[in-house]
């Protein structure tokens, strides 16, 4: 039976693949302010606005290609039982070839209805527009969770991680909740890999290993020790 891995990944991972993290050095996101396009009160406030901007994250990851990282997780599953928890929402682990991404914060590439949660459509074209409705009549939004909503897909990734036999984290700082407690619901001895240039802020504990390069080496180098000892 093969071993369990459970792979937690952020923005690093696709910022190597050329796509912008959510959050710059300057409190930013790509120029605009996560409160008028990232939360359910800059939707109300400037629906526009949103659709837009998320109609450009949306062509940028059409255009962005799986790198290094991407593919070595994909490659994992030759030999462990592998699932992918990602906070990113774009469609690059699926096409590097993971099968198993539980996308906590929703993904780019589908539109829901913004009254009924569960009428979800997936997306051809790049765009949403104004005016664009669900089949009830509702305007379209992007299928994001954004901040200041349930993450619904929270337990789930909660329930894989408790069963890792080996878990990863993979370009994120570890500082959106709730997915950055992840971290703390691994079973006990379970050997965490962190996998980073900036080592995120964990409590010490036994089989806690840093590796401080980018996913693009680290997570292969991380593959290959795993292979080794499967």
């Amino acid at each position: 039976m093969k071993k369990k891995l459970v792979a937690l990944t952020g923005a690093g991972i696709s910022a190597e693949s050329g796509l912008a993290t959510f959050r710059g050095s300057d409190g930013l996101w790509e120029g605009h302010r996560l409160e008028d396009v990232a939360t359910p009160e800059g939707w109300a406030k400037n629906p526009g606005l949103v659709l837009e901007f998320y109609n450009q994250r949306r062509a940028a990851a059409r255009a962005a290609q799986p790198n290094a990282g991407h593919r070595a997780l994909a490659e994992l599953e030759q030999d462990f039982e592998v699932v992918v928890i990602t906070q990113n929402v774009d469609d690059l682990h699926e096409r590097a070839g993971s099968s198993r991404v539980i996308h906590l914060h929703g993904k780019l590439l589908e539109s829901r209805s913004s009254y009924f949660d569960q009428l979800v459509y997936p997306m051809e074209e790049d765009r949403i527009e104004l005016g664009q409705k669900c089949e009830k009549g509702h305007q379209l939004r992007p299928n994001i969770v954004w901040f200041g909503e349930d993450v619904p897909l929270m337990q789930r990734a909660l329930e894989e991680t408790a069963i890792a036999d080996v878990f990863l984290v993979v370009g994120t700082s570890l500082q959106v909740y709730p997915a950055a407690s992840l971290v703390n619901y691994t079973p006990p001895g379970c050997p965490i890999y962190i996998i980073d240039p900036s080592q995120p802020p964990v409590a010490a504990r036994p089989n806690l290993h840093f590796i401080t390069e980018p996913a693009t080496t680290g997570v292969p180098r991380v593959a290959a020790e795993l292979r080794a000892r499967a």
